[in-house]
C-alpha cells in the first residue's frame, strides 16, 4: 500500500507542486461553489428557464474561444508564474464584486450575465498558462503523474463543491455560499507567490519574444498524433460535456427536487470523474490513440443512457461510471498532447487544445439549453451521447485510415478483436496467436503497434 500510494502521489514530493496543487483545490472547491449557487440562482431569476442557464454557461466560455489562443502565446513569451498571479487576481476581484451584489440582493439576471463573462476572461487567460505551467514545475518523468493529480485535484474540488454548495444553499441561502467561495478563490494568489522561482524547470529559448500563433497552428496542422486528439475533443467538448446545463435543469424540471439533489447529482458524475483521474495517476509514458478513442465510445454509451435515466437514483447511478470515462478520455486526451509537444510550442498548442475543449462550450450550452427547451431536458443528454459516440467513431475510422490498420473481429474459436496492419497478409493475420509484449505488440497501446509490430490487441 505505502508503494502504491507513493507511486500515485510521487509528483507532490516537488515543494512547487505541493504548492501549485494546494493553491488549486482550494480555489476549485470555491469555484464549483461558486458555480452551482450561480445556476441555482439563474433558474430563481429566470423562471426555470434552461435556455437562460445556457446563455450564463456560454457567456462564460466565450472569452475562452476569444483570448486563449493569445493566451497561449503569452505563455510561451512571458514568465507564466507572473501572469498566473495577475489572472487568480483578477478573478478574485470579480468574484468578491459579485458575492456582494448577491449578499445585497439587488442582483438581476443581466448582473449574472455580466460576471460570467468577466470570470471567462481571467479564466481564458489562466487556463492554457496553467496547463503549460505544470511541465516547468516537474521532470518529464513526473509530468504524467503530475498532470493525473492536477485533473484528480480538480474532481476532489467536483466532488466536494457541489456537495457543500447543496447543503449551505439549505443552510445559509444563495448569498452566504457566495460569501464562502469568494474567499477560497483568492488562495492561488498566494500559493504562486510562495513559489521557488530558481526550482522552476524553465525552458531557455532565444526566439520567445517572437511566439506567434500562426507558428502554433502549423506545427499542430502537421501532426495528426496532435491534431486527432484535439478534434475529437472539440466535438465532445461542445456536444458532450454540457452537464453544468442539463444536470441542473434535470434536477429541477424532471425530478422536481431541490438544489441538494443538485449536488447530489453533480456529485456522483465528480466520483467517477475523480475515479478516472486516479486511474492515470500511474501513467508513466503517452497514452496511445486507440485508449483515448475507446473511452470516448464508451463515454458516449453512458451519456446517451443517462439520458434514459427514470429516474434520480438511476441517474445518480449513471453519472459514476459517465464521469469516470468523461475524465479518463480527457485526461488522457490532454496527456497524448502535451507529451508528444516540442516545449518551444507547449504554451500554444495548449491553448488550441482548451480552445477546443472549453472554447466552444458556449456553443454546446446555448444548443443544449435551446434544445432542453423545445425538446425536454432527457432528450439533450441523449442526443449528446450519441453525437460523441459518433465522434469516436469517425476518429477510429480516421486513425484507421492514416496508420493503414483494419479491425479484425473473430467469433471463433474464442472471440477477439485485434488491429491488422494492411501489410501483414491474411494468412499471417489468422495464424497463431496473438503475441505478447515480449514478442513486440503492444497491449492496449497504439503507439507503439505503428512503429514496432503488425498486430495488437484492443
Amino acid at each position: 500500500m505505502r508503494a502504491g500510494l507513493n507511486s500515485t502521489f510521487r509528483s507532490l514530493q516537488v515543494p512547487n507542486y505541493r504548492l501549485f496543487t494546494g493553491g488549486q483545490l482550494v480555489k476549485l472547491i470555491g469555484v464549483w461553489m461558486m458555480f452551482t449557487a450561480q445556476d441555482w440562482l439563474v433558474l430563481e431569476l429566470s423562471d426555470n428557464s434552461p435556455g437562460a442557464l445556457g446563455a450564463v454557461t456560454a457567456l462564460q466560455f466565450v472569452p475562452v474561444m476569444l483570448l486563449t489562443l493569445w493566451s497561449g502565446r503569452l505563455a510561451d513569451r512571458y514568465d507564466k508564474r507572473k501572469l498566473l498571479i495577475v489572472a487568480n487576481a483578477a478573478f478574485a476581484v470579480f468574484a468578491i464584486a459579485f458575492a456582494v451584489l448577491v449578499t445585497t440582493g439587488v442582483v438581476v439576471l443581466w448582473h449574472v450575465f455580466v460576471f460570467a463573462f468577466l470570470l471567462g476572461i481571467a479564466n481564458a487567460v489562466e487556463t492554457p498558462v496553467r496547463q503549460s505551467f505544470v511541465s516547468e514545475l516537474v521532470e518529464l518523468r513526473l509530468l504524467p503523474n503530475a498532470l493525473a493529480l492536477s485533473a484528480a485535484t480538480f474532481n476532489v474540488a467536483r466532488i466536494s463543491g457541489p456537495a457543500l454548495a447543496g447543503v449551505l444553499l439549505a443552510v445559509l441561502s444563495t448569498p452566504g455560499v457566495f460569501l464562502i467561495s469568494t474567499a477560497l478563490a483568492v488562495a492561488p494568489v498566494f500559493t504562486y507567490i510562495w513559489m521557488r522561482p530558481a526550482e522552476l524547470l524553465r525552458t531557455e529559448r532565444k526566439d520567445r519574444g517572437s511566439a506567434r500563433v500562426i507558428d502554433g497552428l502549423r506545427y499542430v496542422g502537421k501532426r495528426h498524433d496532435l491534431l486527432l486528439p484535439i478534434c475529437l475533443m472539440a466535438v465532445i467538448g461542445m456536444i458532450g460535456f454540457n452537464f453544468p446545463v442539463t444536470l441542473a435543469a434535470l434536477a429541477k424540471i424532471n425530478f422536481e427536487a431541490g438544489p441538494s439533489t443538485f449536488g447530489l447529482l453533480t456529485t456522483a458524475l465528480a466520483i467517477g470523474s475523480l475515479g478516472g483521474a486516479l486511474a492515470g495517476t500511474r501513467r508513466r509514458s503517452r497514452p496511445g490513440v486507440h485508449r483515448v478513442i475507446g473511452a470516448a465510445l464508451i463515454f458516449g454509451v453512458f451519456e446517451f443512457a443517462v439520458g434514459f435515466a427514470p429516474n434520480f437514483v438511476v441517474a445518480a447511478l449513471l453519472l459514476v461510471p459517465t464521469g469516470f470515462f468523461s475524465i479518463y478520455l480527457a485526461q488522457g486526451a490532454n496527456h497524448r498532447v502535451q507529451m508528444g509537444v516540442d516545449p518551444a510550442f507547449r504554451g500554444r498548442v495548449m491553448a488550441l487544445y482548451v480552445l477546443v475543449f472549453l472554447g466552444t462550450t458556449p456553443i454546446g450550452a446555448t444548443l443544449a439549453g435551446w434544445w432542453g427547451e423545445h425538446f425536454g431536458v432527457p432528450s439533450s443528454i441523449w442526443a449528446a451521447g450519441l453525437v460523441s459516440f459518433a465522434a469516436a467513431v469517425g476518429a477510429l475510422i480516421w486513425q484507421l485510415r492514416v496508420s493503414k490498420e483494419r479491425i479484425e473481429v473473430r467469433i471463433r474459436p474464442r472471440p477477439s478483436v485485434r488491429l491488422v496492419s494492411a501489410a501483414e497478409p491474411p494468412a499471417a493475420a489468422g495464424a497463431g496467436k496473438i503475441p505478447d509484449a515480449r514478442s513486440g505488440a503492444v497491449r492496449g497501446h497504439a503507439e507503439p503497434l505503428a512503429r514496432s509490430g503488425p498486430v495488437a490487441r484492443v
